[in-house]
């Protein structure tokens, strides 16, 4: 680690795992932070090589290895909030959000028994605030913590700030500096986590999107006051307004195999969870575009999977429908066996900014991909049907459009353009191609809504001026 200014803030950067890399390292985020005057390290808790990779000062975390009892607190602590939700609010929302228990061995037998004892009676204020100080105390008992502690004796920034709130790997670091008396802060990672209880960190002060997300984090969490929060928009849509970093439609379709006189629909994949058959929604974007050929038009589909997604459930798709799908694959890197373990890239950014810039439109379940698209005017489809292979025990996409981050739609007919049948996604792609449907000014309108208005590409710098004022 580089030698520091003493005269400046030092403000550690703390990536508990990987998500915070596309907001904090790929933006332009640390050379703002640096022109206003901070002294900045990453303290990494992830497998990236961020000196190596990017030539950022870091000081990594060496151990992982989080107290045995962590999890299932967490998980317990994460019912308690979906039930202290539906009670307060008599909404059937919250329990769709719960993660499904297992109780096929004796260990998880009782560790879903814990959760589920916690979830019916101590679900209450002080049965959440009881499962907090026990998570606590288990993450200040770990030799991690120690060590943790002896980093930032050593090193004694001013603040630390958080990239996620959802990591359990971010609780004993937080601890160590708030029992050092160092300021903390974290960042609400995902316009749809505070509704889910994904909250697993407390800190001094909070940096959330928009107005929404401030009133939510106040809702769900009441022990923060609203002079803790701060509201400055997402970096994770910055790049998107770096002009830059657009390609040629020549260079970008040389790049990918693509014709330039093709109109391209991007097909923006989704995780298993999400989504467990989302080949089959390929499948009908590629029926719908192999009529629009039929018809005389030139169109084809850009597929681009969910980066963490190996399952290979979209190969017999993708080969069988190669006449009309080119697949683009994210420029993410495996960097360790596990799933969590593949790291996105900065060139990503750039590939997912010209895949929006040269597609007409994107077909996708759910995702915030929808933002991505209108920065560029673009349109979306949402698919919002049922499919035929659909079992018993696998999830219906339907319940994820009556999650509580989609009542943040102005209109909620009207945001994007839906495809509630198979046979609309082929109406809807002509409809848009056409201009007889368009969503984009109401999708813009939610955009304002979920990310903040004004200056969208400036989050970066509102973020340093939140922690300048923390600091003074």
């Amino acid at each position: 680690m580089s030698a520091t200014n003493p005269n400046k803030s030092k403000v550690f950067i703390l990536f508990p795992d990987g998500v915070g890399l596309r907001n904090f390292a790929f933006t332009h985020f640390k050379e703002i932070g640096e022109q206003q005057g901070f002294d900045i390290t990453y303290w990494n808790n992830t497998i990236f090589p961020l000196e190596e990779e990017l030539g950022y000062p870091e000081l990594k975390i060496k151990s992982t290895k989080i107290h045995p009892k962590t999890a299932v607190l967490s998980h317990a602590r994460k019912r308690v909030e979906l039930a202290l939700s539906r009670k307060r609010t008599n909404d059937a929302v919250y329990p769709t959000y719960r993660f499904p228990l297992r109780w096929n061995s004796l260990k998880n037998i009782l560790k879903s028994a814990f959760v589920t004892f916690h979830e019916i009676f101590r679900a209450s204020p002080q049965g959440w605030q009881k499962l907090m100080d026990q998570m606590n105390a288990a993450e200040r008992s770990t030799v991690r913590y120690q060590e943790l502690k002896a980093q930032l004796e050593v090193h004694q920034p001013d603040i630390v700030f958080c990239t996620t709130q959802r990591a359990t790997q971010a609780i004993a670091p937080l601890l160590a500096a708030q029992d050092l008396g160092i300021k903390t802060a974290c960042w609400i990672y995902s316009w749809d986590n505070l509704p889910k209880g994904m909250s697993t960190v407390e800190t001094d002060y909070y940096f959330v999107w928009s107005e929404l997300m401030k009133a939510q984090l106040l809702e769900y969490y009441p022990k923060t006051k609203a002079a803790q929060v701060f509201v400055t928009g997402t970096p994770q849509f910055e790049p998107h307004y770096d002009a830059s970093l657009l390609l040629s439609r020549k260079q970008f379709c040389e790049a990918h195999g693509l014709d330039t006189n093709t109109k391209y629909i991007c097909f923006s994949g989704d995780d298993q969870t999400t989504s467990p058959l989302d080949q089959y929604y390929l499948e009908d974007t590629a029926i719908a575009v192999r009529q629009l050929r039929k018809e005389g038009r030139d169109v084809a589909i850009i597929y681009r999977k969910v980066p963490i997604d190996f399952s290979g459930r979209y190969g017999a798709v993708l080969e069988q429908y190669k006449d009309v799908i080119t697949p683009i694959d994210p420029l993410w890197k495996p960097m360790g066996e596990q799933w969590n373990q593949v790291m996105p890239t900065k060139e990503d950014f750039a590939l997912l900014v010209n895949t929006c810039y040269h597609s007409e439109l994107v077909v996708n379940i759910c995702s915030s991909m929808v933002f991505d698209f209108v920065i560029h005017d673009k349109p979306t489809i949402y698919p919002n049907y049922e499919q035929p292979q659909l079992q018993k025990g696998t999830r219906d996409i339907g319940q994820n459009y009556n999650y509580v981050h989609f009542r943040s739609m102005p209109d909620y007919d009207q945001s994007v353009t839906w495809a509630m049948r198979k046979e609309e996604i082929y109406g809807g792609i002509k409809g848009l191609l056409d201009g007889e449907l368009n969503p984009v000014p109401v999708t813009k309108e939610w955009y304002a809504v979920v990310n903040k208005p004004e200056s969208p590409e400036k989050a970066s710098e509102r973020i340093w001026e939140g922690i300048h004022q923390i600091m003074n």
